[in-house]
């Protein structure tokens, strides 16, 4: 008797979910300890700083597409389980051996086991972008952090201070130490852009994913063009702080301020997109998968 594939399974009914939605539960409470060094600062030497924001976009866009995830066609039977089995071993060897980045790859296989046991390959589709999006937690190699923190504030620290002087501020520059007047300032890690521009490139990703009518071309350089974007809002923040100090005295520039500067790095950036994808959408013909 010649050996026969396994029909893939039948497409699960309203009453067989309940199981997989309580399995579901069981699995998120798992990895409570997971998102809880998120939030108490376990990874505070190397973090990013929005793991957790990330984490509840990715929840938020798994439950808009919730109806997709759990209407579609039959499920296959094989992939889902080793899917489920290896990761789950993988967390018990992240967890145990304090491998985070592990543990948040052994998260998105286990999400994505239960997304193929309920939808199948089409909601696995559909849950494509919000598992990437997950992913984004995973802390950047911190020797690639030193790799590019460096010429990123000395880039940022060079740009500030040649446009301030050209203004004709008092300004002059050693280094990452930057002086306006009488006051010296170190351009810190935290205002060297990295942070930033790996935020800002989830950001656009997902400002990208939700906005409708954009092609693939259009959604790859609005991705590209955030890196330039947030170097640039990254030294008007600089500017701004410089001003600051020099205008109001360095309690002022580190106190509230140095907060409220962060908050304009953004706006600035989201502006700075948005004025990008709707001069992109002019400058290019609307054709191409939407994304």
């Amino acid at each position: 008797m010649s050996p026969t594939a396994l029909p893939p399974a039948p497409a699960l009914g309203g009453g067989d979910r309940l199981p997989l939605l309580w399995l579901a539960a069981g699995l998120a409470a798992l990895f409570v300890p997971t998102l809880w060094d998120l939030s108490a600062g376990a990874w505070s030497s190397h973090a990013q700083g929005h793991e957790l924001l990330f984490a509840a976009v990715s929840a938020w866009l798994l439950y808009q597409r919730r109806d997709q995830l759990l209407a579609a066609g039959p499920q296959p039977r094989l992939l889902p389980g080793l899917l489920f089995g290896a990761g789950l071993l993988m967390y018990v060897v992240g967890r145990s051996q304090q491998l985070l980045r592990l543990e948040i790859t052994a998260l998105v296989m286990v999400l994505a086991a239960l997304v193929l046991l309920c939808g199948g390959r089409r909601g696995l589709r559909a849950a494509a972008f919000p598992l990437f999006f997950l992913l984004l937690i995973m802390p950047l190699p911190y020797s690639l952090v030193l790799a590019l923190t460096g010429p990123l504030k000395l880039a940022v620290s060079a740009v500030a201070t040649q446009l301030l002087f050209w203004a004709g501020a008092p300004v002059g520059r050693s280094g990452v130490v930057v002086t306006i007047g009488q006051y010296q300032l170190l351009v810190s890690e935290a205002c060297a852009g990295l942070q930033t521009m790996f935020t800002l490139e989830a950001m656009g990703l997902l400002y990208a994913s939700l906005r409708s009518g954009g092609s693939a071309l259009l959604n790859a350089l609005l991705a590209v063009l955030v890196v330039p974007v947030s170097f640039v809002a990254n030294v008007i923040r600089v500017i701004v702080l410089m001003l600051v100090t020099y205008r109001f005295g360095d309690a002022v520039g580190q106190g509230f301020v140095h907060g409220f500067a962060g908050l304009v790095l953004f706006t600035v950036a989201l502006v700075l997109i948005f004025a990008l994808d709707c001069g992109l959408r002019r400058l290019l013909p609307r054709t191409g998968s939407a994304a």
